[in-house]
């Protein structure tokens, strides 16, 4: 009886032992080689640079496509970044604001994700200094996502396939926060738009009609003053401007970020490629044509003590174009819209 005592107390003292001395066996992936990936830039594109450590790789790109279109993201898991930014809609949303969880009206319109591989700033008020950065905010807004990033981060670990795939685009199947903005940067990094009838031109493939010359050189002629903030292959100076849009502001724009009165109703210029499917326009969508847009312009203007210098024609109200010189205008502006980009199979969502 004593020596069937001693083994029992020895037989659970080894399985003690063992429970408490066991670990877990770690998951077993493919050695860690992610694939470069090289972009080829449209024609009269510059280069721009990549910050070390997010060069782009084919897993980091798959990889952030899936999270730009996985709602898991939010609070509920029903509202993904692509919810607000919808390939037919120039990845940007056609709401003045945009959705949220619940219905929820967000603060301004969406801003279309499109070439942002150029910018510095990002938001209409350039909060975020990276597109890294970016990808941050939406998640803990409590107009758009509402969740909060250690509840995601504990979902992404969780998830049964994200694991293995942050191993494949980065190393580790430790997800964090900033490994999702890293990955959907990637992708994001790669939506560049660069083949509308404009390009075509400017490569001597395809000839501008009379009116859409005559509002190219509109355009690019101080007649209209466009090409100051929207000049360049990329169709916007990635800069903060005062349109003249009021004489009193209840959104400060920059101001809110810097703490600068001067910046006050300052907003980042967006670019005017694929402007047929990203209105309504403006950081509040309050046009909602180009007719509009370009009649603010022309006659429209807000003179205030805070409009940017580079309206030097705010005293006059605009730059006052003809009803032809608009149609003109108008035309041109027509030829920056790229189908290819917002149907381009690269770009659309990878669980359909």
């Amino acid at each position: 009886m004593k020596n069937l005592k001693i083994f029992i107390v020895l037989s659970l003292a080894g399985i003690f032992w063992t429970g408490c001395g066991r670990k877990e066996k770690p998951p077993s992936y493919p050695p860690y080689n992610p694939t470069p990936y090289e972009l080829t830039l449209p024609f009269k594109f510059p280069e721009f640079e990549i910050p070390p450590g997010s060069e782009l790789t084919e897993e980091g790109i798959a990889l952030g496509r899936e999270l730009f279109y996985d709602p898991i993201l939010s609070v509920d898991s029903t509202l993904a970044c692509a919810g607000c930014h919808k390939a037919q809609e120039g990845f940007s949303d056609s709401n003045f604001r945009s959705e949220g969880v619940g219905g929820t009206l967000g603060k301004r319109q969406a801003m279309p994700v499109m070439n942002l591989a150029w910018g510095e700033k990002f938001f209409w008020d350039g909060r975020a200094n990276s597109i890294a950065h970016q990808v941050l905010f939406p998640v803990e807004d409590p107009l758009e996502m509402k969740s909060d990033w250690t509840n995601i981060e504990d979902r992404l670990n969780l998830h049964k396939d994200y694991p293995a795939k942050f191993y494949a685009a980065f190393g580790t199947d430790k997800i964090t926060k900033e490994l999702v903005g890293k990955a959907i940067a990637q992708f994001e990094r790669t939506m560049i738009s660069g083949n509308s009838k404009h390009d075509a031109v400017l490569e001597n493939l395809a000839f501008f009609t009379p009116s859409e010359q005559r509002g190219f050189e509109l355009f690019n002629t101080e007649e209209a003053d466009c090409f100051h903030c929207h000049g360049g292959a990329l169709f916007t100076d990635n800069l903060f401007h005062n349109n003249g849009l009021d004489s009193v502001y209840t959104d400060i724009g920059l101001a809110g970020v810097t703490g600068r009165g001067v910046d006050t109703g300052y907003f980042k210029t967006p670019s005017l490629r694929n402007l047929i499917f990203t209105a309504p326009y403006m950081h509040d969508g309050r046009f909602k044509t180009l007719e509009e847009v370009v009649d603010h312009y022309s006659e429209g203007l807000i003179n205030s003590p805070y409009i940017d210098p580079l309206m030097l024609f705010a005293n006059e109200g605009g730059v006052h174009l003809s009803e032809q010189q608009k149609r003109d205008l108008v035309a041109y502006l027509k030829t920056l819209t790229d189908t290819s980009f917002i149907n381009n199979p690269a770009f659309q969502n990878p669980f359909k």
